[in-house]
């Protein structure tokens, strides 16, 4: 392996002990963000997400707008729901969702607008 193979790693192994310590004890809070992460990666999801980050919508939109079929959007939206992403409500005959709480469309968007500033570079 040449020069160019190391150049991602220190040529010296020198630990920060108390970064090390104090670090460790912290990204343990990250511990279970993974499945969060998992759940928003599939395509179909995240668009999901994004459209009820924008709106409440029946089932029967969510398929139309993704483009998939109702069966198809109905079990999106349950995984949502059983993650705790989605809440919904239904009313007469039809089955409303929407987002639990704002952090995802926070997340969806920070992801946007770094995605826009990358491609300007």
């Amino acid at each position: 392996m040449g020069r160019a193979g190391k150049s991602d790693r220190c040529d010296i192994f020198c630990v920060d002990q108390e970064k090390v310590s104090l670090l460790r004890q912290q990204v343990q809070t990250a511990a279970g963000l993974a499945n969060f992460f998992k759940l928003l990666a599939d395509e179909t999801r995240l668009k999901i997400a994004y459209a009820l980050s924008r709106e409440e919508l029946c089932v029967c939109d969510v398929a139309a707008i993704v483009g998939i079929s109702v069966a198809a959007a109905s079990h999106h939206l349950r995984l949502l729901k059983n993650s705790g992403l989605a809440r919904q409500r239904r009313q007469g005959k039809m089955v409303f969702y929407t987002l639990q709480d704002q952090c995802v469309r926070l997340i969806i968007e920070t992801a946007l607008n770094h995605q826009q500033d990358r491609q300007h570079i």
